[in-house]
Formats: structure tokens, C-alpha cells, sequence
């Protein structure tokens, strides 16, 4: 009798402290890149406003709120072809091919909504480009879409400068390459950021 109320005992402990670290955003959160997409705008000869975006990114948070992002910079994708090469070849230094976002983030906030419920978090982080850290201030519209996924999108456009991301000189080559008159130093960018339970 003794060993089954131990046994019950420790099965309802397991239950209970597997409740609390879900309660307590005590998971890992993987990035879904199929759902996710980072993009950006740019306005070339002061009338044509173009939007591209990175095919390839990864990235999790943990149980901590600790959020990593990974953007790879060589799959930016245009919808041109040449310019996709030139952006590669003039702007983005292939020995450093990799943007990071990090930041932190209430993650008890987060796993504590209700599916189909929604919330606004203000957050701070740092985006991490050609060794160029910008810190990032922003607010993100996170919504729950089941038990297994929230999604966490950019409230208000991030407007990053070109010359904190250390792009200028490659932007005034294409700029001479296309023939054009200007191409924007400011870019507006987006994110659609959709998270998986792990």
C-alpha cells in the first residue's frame, strides 16, 4: 500500500511541476521559417518603393524570455536576379553571412494567453549586421495560436538606418551600377515572427 501511494505521490509531483514550467514558460520555442519572414522597403529615384525580404531564417526563444534570431544574408531575395547577386556581391560581406537579432522578452506573458487572445509587448534588442550592433527599441503585436504556436509581429515599422548597418559604400555602388538618381538610406522593416513549442 505504502509503495502505491509513493508511486501515486510522485506521479502527481511530475504532474504538477510539468504544469508550473508550462505555466511558467518553462519550454523552448522554435522559430517556424516557413510561417516567419523578415523584410524590408527601399525607395529608389525618390517614387519606386520596392519590398525585399530573407528567404532563410532560424531562431528560438527559451524558457528564459532570451530570444536569438538568425537571418541569412545570402538569401536575400529581390525578385530581381542581378540585383540579388550585386546585393550579395556589393553590399552584404559574405565573410560575415549572417544577421542576429536578440532581445528579451516576457515569456510568461506570452504562454500565459489564452488561444485566439492577444497582447502588446515592448521590447529592446540589439540587431547584430557586418559586426554593426544597432540597438533596436519596438513593439511587437503577439498573438496565441494554439497550445503550440504564437506568432509576434512588429507593432510599428523598425526604421533602420544604412549607414548603422555599415552598407553605404555598397549601396553607393549599386546605386552607379543601376543608373539611378538615389536609393533611400532609411529602411523600413517588418517581421512576422511565428514560434513552436519544442
Amino acid at each position: 500500500m505504502r509503495i502505491i501511494t509513493s508511486v501515486i505521490t510522485i506521479c502527481v509531483l511530475a504532474l504538477s511541476l510539468t504544469a508550473n514550467a508550462e505555466h511558467h514558460g518553462g519550454h523552448k520555442w522554435a522559430l517556424s521559417a516557413q510561417e516567419s519572414r523578415v523584410s524590408y522597403g527601399s525607395i529608389k529615384n525618390e517614387a519606386i518603393g520596392e519590398t525585399n525580404y530573407f528567404k532563410n531564417i532560424s531562431g528560438n526563444v527559451n524558457s528564459d524570455g532570451k530570444v536569438n534570431i538568425d537571418i541569412d544574408l545570402t538569401s536575400i531575395e529581390t525578385n530581381i536576379d542581378i540585383r540579388n547577386t550585386r546585393m550579395l556581391k556589393h553590399v552584404f560581406d559574405l565573410a560575415s553571412p549572417k544577421a542576429t537579432l536578440t532581445a528579451d522578452v516576457d515569456i510568461n506573458e506570452i504562454t500565459s494567453l489564452p488561444i485566439g487572445a492577444t497582447t502588446i509587448i515592448d521590447t529592446t534588442g540589439i540587431l547584430t549586421v557586418l559586426d554593426n550592433e544597432i540597438e533596436i527599441e519596438t513593439t511587437f503585436f503577439v498573438a496565441r495560436l494554439d497550445e503550440k504556436r504564437f506568432v509576434a509581429m512588429t507593432d510599428e515599422m523598425v526604421m533602420l538606418k544604412t549607414a548603422d548597418l555599415g552598407v553605404d559604400a555598397g549601396i553607393d555602388v549599386l546605386q552607379e551600377l543601376a543608373k539611378l538618381n538615389s536609393i533611400t538610406r532609411i529602411a523600413p522593416v517588418n517581421l512576422r515572427l511565428v514560434f513552436e513549442k519544442q
